[in-house]
């Protein structure tokens, strides 16, 4: 896909066998080679998953995390499949504070929670796919075996790790720095612990017969057998370097392993000119789509340009508002009270809608809600707190990068297949820069508990077996005329700002699924953000220099503070399309060349 078509000619891909996207082309080869194999959409987006971990390690991993969304045809809805994982029962606030710390390290060993991609991938495997464990983990293994080519961006990260993993996270230089040194950009990259990790799981699941017994196998040394002794051995013992610069300990043993399963549950929904949208619920970032879509649902986005300033600045204002709700209000539901019945009401949406002014707002403003006035002010206290800047190894969240090469980003897989089947997932943790690899499995462990409030009385305070507000955020929609579509993006607290772009343009300026991943994109980092040191940038609204530069000027003098990135270098947005006659469409990003759409 040539970067010089101009988006308002680039057409998606079609076809009717089946389509996959995802944010790495070898995934999407895998995904499709399933779905020609006889598996479903279910049977690819697991296959696909476990090669992204391996071909893209920077940005997931084994032991992360992965929520999705999962719409079985002939379901009148899709289901939510929760692969979140929760707190420890030693991930208590008293514990941490006592290690004089006032916000869970960005990095490290207690960052971690309990991992839960695995799991959640096993579950829709069982549940809706054909082909055996072996057939979705083949492909993993051989390139984890035999090697790929290891990504320019990954090899960047290593090595600007390099220094760090031989002098304080030796078990990540043993895997990371072959040769001790750091692979090159394109170098043929083994992970022979890896491909003996998923060796040894396909071993103990095989002395069962059946594939429903071999999934459960595989769940259960997973979370009971050598995976979860691996972890619990390597923790027992291990204190390294985290973001603060200071080494710890971490909390996480096998019995939290044992003690936690994936789920299903409802998806959440709002409607927005004849379609309906679904999200994962408010343990996740999804519901801020959703009460954006509530605040602009009396205006006329069609009458607008796509690329003017008038869109630009109502989708960021919206987004400013929907971001201060979810720092206030959003939380593990099992927990905690989340109204969020009101938060996605059209009447709250009409009274926040009338707090968007004509100049960019600078301040945080969380809706009021009576009886939560003390998480509203709570949350007013931390967004004005001066945050210190990261010294430690595995600093930074990979979430952007265009920003750094140190930097990279979580992944995403939409799939549609023949039958009407269709996944949206976004996995992500178990990056290679943010915690050491567990000896023995070759993969680190995540560090999704930086999500977490060291303040009590809070939706998100940390507590064990409480979900972190995850920022991952797959999506599902359905137009007026029963098209269906599977969308997503990797990046952090930007998922859901570019997403929201992405559907007013297909929405409400009638542009296909690849015309509206092309057009230029932007983002606020004006809300607090999500990761370690939870730092927030009042005003800021960065944007493609594809944009007007009238536009950037017109946006400059209503007060947003104006970072224009490098070219095609926000979003990495994937998605596909079942119209109501059976034609599949797919479309992805050509930012940073490495997503790739397939249909047949």
């Amino acid at each position: 896909m040539t970067m010089d078509i101009p988006f308002t000619t680039r057409p998606e891909i079609t076809g009717t066998f089946g389509v996959v996207a995802s944010t790495h082309w070898i995934a999407s080869a895998v995904g499709m080679k399933l779905l020609e194999a006889g598996g479903t959409a279910f049977d690819a987006a697991v296959g696909m998953g476990f090669t992204l971990n391996v071909v893209e390690p920077h940005l997931n991993g084994p032991l992360g995390d992965m929520p999705a969304l999962i719409w079985p045809e002939g379901m009148p809805e899709p289901t939510v499949v929760c692969g979140q994982g929760v707190a420890p029962a030693d991930a208590t606030i008293d514990n941490y504070r006592s290690q004089g710390l006032d916000l869970v390290p960005g990095s490290g060993l207690l960052a971690t929670v309990v991992p839960g991609a695995f799991d959640a991938w096993m579950l829709i495997l069982r549940d809706h796919g054909r082909l055996s464990l072996r057939d979705v983990l083949e492909p993993a293994i051989h390139y984890a075996e035999h090697g790929h080519p290891m990504l320019a961006s990954a090899a960047n990260v290593i090595d600007g790790l390099s220094e760090a993993f031989r002098k304080e996270w030796p078990t990540s230089a043993a895997v990371w720095l072959p040769g001790d040194r750091a692979p090159a950009p394109g170098a043929l990259f083994r992970n022979p612990q890896l491909a003996r990790f998923w060796q040894n799981l396909l071993a103990e699941a095989e002395t069962k017969s059946g594939r429903v017994a071999q999934i459960e196998a595989a769940r259960r040394a997973f979370r009971e057998g050598f995976v979860a002794e691996a972890i619990d051995a390597f923790l027992r013992d291990a204190c390294v370097m985290d973001s603060t610069g200071e080494r710890r300990r971490g909390v996480l043993t096998g019995q939290d392993m044992a003690s936690w399963e994936a789920a299903y549950e409802p998806a959440l929904s709002v409607d927005h000119h004849g379609w309906t949208v679904w999200k994962c619920g408010p343990w996740s970032q999804g519901p801020v789509l959703l009460q954006a879509l509530r605040l602009l649902e009396g205006d006329s986005i069609a009458g607008l340009d796509p690329q003017g300033a008038d869109f630009v600045h109502l989708l960021t204002e919206c987004l400013k508002l929907a971001f201060a709700d979810r720092e206030t209000y959003f939380g593990d539901p099992k927990f905690s009270n989340i109204p969020m019945q009101q938060l996605l009401s059209r009447d709250y949406g009409r009274q926040r809608r009338q707090q968007v002014e004509a100049v960019a707002s600078v301040s945080q403003r969380p809706g009021r809600i009576a009886g939560f006035e003390r998480q509203a002010e709570a949350f007013l206290r931390r967004s004005t707190l001066a945050i210190d800047s990261a010294v430690g190894v595995g600093v930074g969240e990979p979430t952007m990068a265009h920003l750094s090469e140190r930097q990279g980003d979580t992944v995403h897989i939409d799939v549609i297949d023949r039958w009407g089947n269709m996944v949206s997932a976004t996995p992500s943790g178990g990056w290679l820069q943010s915690s050491p690899v567990v000896p023995g499995l070759g993969v680190p462990l995540n560090s999704r508990a930086q999500m977490f409030w060291l303040e009590e009385g809070l939706p998100t305070s940390l507590a064990p077996g409480r979900r972190p507000r995850t920022t991952l955020s797959p999506s599902m929609a359905m137009g007026p005329d029963g098209a269906r579509l599977a969308f997503g993006t990797p990046g952090g607290d930007q998922q859901d700002q570019w997403q929201l772009a992405f559907l007013m343009r297909l929405i409400h300026h009638g542009m296909n699924l690849q015309q509206a991943i092309d057009a230029p994109l932007f983002h606020t980092a004006h809300l607090q953000a999500s990761f370690y040191p939870r730092a927030s940038r009042p005003g800021h609204l960065m944007m493609e220099p594809a944009f007007n530069e009238a536009v950037v000027d017109d946006l400059r003098r209503r007060g947003h503070d104006i970072e224009v990135s490098s070219p095609w270098a926000i979003g990495r947005l994937t998605a596909t399309r079942r119209d109501a006659g059976g034609l599949l469409g797919a479309a992805a990003t050509p930012r940073l060349m490495q997503a790739y759409a397939i249909g047949r």
